[in-house]
């Protein structure tokens, strides 16, 4: 297993985000062993039954052992614990990195806990699906989708290059940036919709004027934008903690352009109703 750039990746969370980084890593011939490490049984007897991992274990301390590379794919407000869990079981040299959504407060909390010898490179792979589980998982995943790395000052570049290297074999195109950029920006173009959706549903959810659950009739249009609102609640609870100020910047954005609409419609001005949507069919038309 020399020839391989992990001969030993222990997943702390085999889900759809740590299990397809396996199995992409392991289409790509780029891993040796596979070591998985959840709370749940049932879910990571799957993922030996799939291949997604080669053994697992529920003890974080005993799974992160020998590892040349831990990735955390726990939600983000769980990191600080896991990591603390199986920080004597690592090795020296050993590289712990994460998929968390929110680089800046995972960063705060783990950067500190790292002892010397141990290297952690802040990761972000902006790919995902509403599901979950290690059945969710598949090697293509990240085929094509960014990743971004939000190196430190602290940050070791041999580690650095390491994990650029492995997000490379899963198949994703990877930036460097900020902490502060990322945050910003993931708020943008990931939190706010997410925040969306789930309003949405819940709107129309709760609409009361007839007596059915007008939820019911539902086609194509509303069940396609309101996909994300099927995700993982928890995690995107600690994602909205987390990113807490660059969320609230650009859900006031969102109010400020969804008040703009309103009064346009209010005024039954069809030519600023026009222009609005003119608009937004052209910057959306640009990102195809």
């Amino acid at each position: 297993m020399s020839d391989v750039l992990i001969p030993r990746l222990a997943i702390i969370g085999v889900g759809l985000i740590g299990g397809s980084l396996s199995l992409a890593l392991k289409d790509a011939g780029a891993v040796g062993k596979v070591i998985g490490c959840g709370r749940g049984k049932p879910n990571l007897e799957k993922a030996l039954e799939l291949g997604v991992v080669d053994c697992y274990s529920r003890d974080p301390l005993e799974a992160v052992k020998d590892a040349d590379v831990v990735f955390l794919a726990t939600p983000v407000k769980t990191l600080a614990t896991v990591t603390k869990e199986m920080l004597p079981g690592l090795k020296p040299g050993a590289i712990v990195t994460d998929g968390g959504s929110v680089k800046g407060e995972v960063v705060k909390v783990i950067e500190p806990l790292m002892p010397e010898g141990i290297h952690f490179v802040p990761g972000h792979p902006i790919a995902g699906t509403e599901r979950s589980g290690a059945e969710a998982a598949f090697p293509t995943l990240y085929r094509g989708k960014r990743c971004i790395l939000t190196p430190t000052e602290n940050t070791d570049p041999a580690a650095l290059e390491l994990v650029e290297k492995m997000w490379q074999l899963a198949g994703s195109n990877v930036a460097r940036m900020p902490l502060e950029k990322h945050d910003k920006i993931l708020a943008a173009i990931s939190h706010l919709p997410h925040m969306v959706a789930y309003s949405l549903v819940n709107s129309v959810g709760s609409y009361d004027h007839y007596e059915e659950n007008i939820l019911e009739y539902s086609a194509g249009g509303f069940r396609d934008f309101t996909r994300i609102a099927s995700s993982d609640p928890a995690m995107w609870r600690d994602i909205a903690e987390t990113n807490r100020e660059a969320l609230l910047e650009m859900m006031g954005q969102f109010e400020t352009f969804f008040a703009e609409l309103k009064e346009d419609i209010a005024e039954g001005s069809g030519e600023k109703l026009f222009e609005f949507f003119l608009r937004s069919k052209q910057l959306r038309d640009g990102i195809l």
